[in-house]
């Protein structure tokens, strides 16, 4: 009798442990649906403050993008480069963010804002700043895509963490797979996200080293390159920025994957995708076949956003995306 009630003592508990990991395993998933009793209209809400800040400036789109590619490279998708340090040592402050544009910051807060106002204390930044990077890309005539959801905003922001996570411009096809498989992103992934280049610009000492070394990089078009050099000229004001699509930069289209076949690639990362047969291909079929890119890119983005997320009881809401609750 005693051993039998032990038996189903034992069985009990069993059962009370593996209810708690299933608890514990959903607790740290993100899930479309997160905020549906919560919150259910956050995404219409920040859409509308993206749609708003679109109409004001194209710049949106790229900012944005790049804001939410820089935060999810640096602890994870979790709002840290948001984070506005008194003292100049958070993400923002690294060499490597000075260059993101402020109206991707400006985007976040303002919907945030706008959430506040209707589900105060339960949308994260984080969530915001994945909703409107979707948001920007569908305005500017790329794939829509449903955002999983659910994450927390990250407690640790460090300006001495950014250097080496991002991929650099001058990296070859092994330094940009290495880089976004430490975040079980695939080079195909990878080539996809690149994409986000079609409505980028970059600063004229990004890709200074191809124009003016000698002789100049050889896998720049000529007619190109001449053209870089006449916006770009030598000590040229450094606030001055260019499209990194010469062809279709306010839309969100394949033409970036045209121009590395045609030799118009801004950066060394840019035109390897095309230069080493490894890459080629994919760079080929997307260059033929939009709806090929805009699967890719959409898988991607998902992917992207579940790089390093916190999760249930792990970080915090933030009150204010630029400071620490406490």
């Amino acid at each position: 009798m005693g051993m039998g009630r032990w038996k189903g003592s034992l069985r009990f508990f069993i059962i009370i442990i593996m209810i708690t990991l299933i608890e514990w395993r959903a607790e740290g998933q993100l899930a479309e649906n997160f905020y549906a009793s919560t919150c259910p209209n956050v995404e219409l809400i920040v859409q509308q403050v993206v749609g708003t800040k679109f109409a004001q400036t194209f710049v949106t789109v790229p900012a944005t993008l790049r804001l939410f590619f820089h935060d999810c490279f640096v602890e994870g998708c979790d709002a840290s480069v948001i984070i506005a340090s008194p003292n100049g040592d958070a993400e923002k402050d690294s060499s490597d963010n000075l260059s993101l544009a402020g109206d991707g910051f400006d985007t976040v807060v303002k919907a945030k804002q706008a959430v506040e106002a209707v589900c105060p204390g339960v949308v994260s930044c984080a969530d915001i700043l994945a909703i409107a990077a979707r948001d920007v890309v569908v305005l500017a005539g790329g794939p829509a895509f449903n955002v999983e959801l659910g994450r927390r905003d990250g407690l640790v922001s460090k300006a001495s963490r950014v250097k080496g996570n991002l991929p650099e411009p001058t990296f070859n096809l092994n330094q940009l797979t290495s880089m976004f498989a430490k975040h079980n992103l695939s080079q195909l992934d990878m080539i996809a996200l690149s994409g986000a280049h079609t409505v980028g610009f970059s600063h004229c000492d990004r890709f200074a080293q191809r124009i003016y070394s000698s002789p100049v990089d050889p896998s720049l078009d000529p007619s190109y390159a001449q053209q870089l050099m006449q916006d770009c000229p030598r000590n040229v004001d450094p606030t001055i920025a260019i499209n990194m699509d010469p062809t279709t930069p306010r839309a969100f289209d394949n033409v970036y994957y045209q121009n590395l076949v045609a030799g118009k690639g801004l950066f060394t990362s840019d035109q390897v995708l095309f230069t080493d047969t490894d890459s080629r291909t994919t760079v080929e079929d997307f260059a033929k076949n939009p709806l090929d890119f805009n699967g890719a890119f959409a898988s991607a983005m998902r992917k992207l956003g579940r790089v390093g997320v916190k999760t249930g009881s792990q970080g915090e809401i933030r009150l204010d995306c630029s400071k620490f609750n406490s």
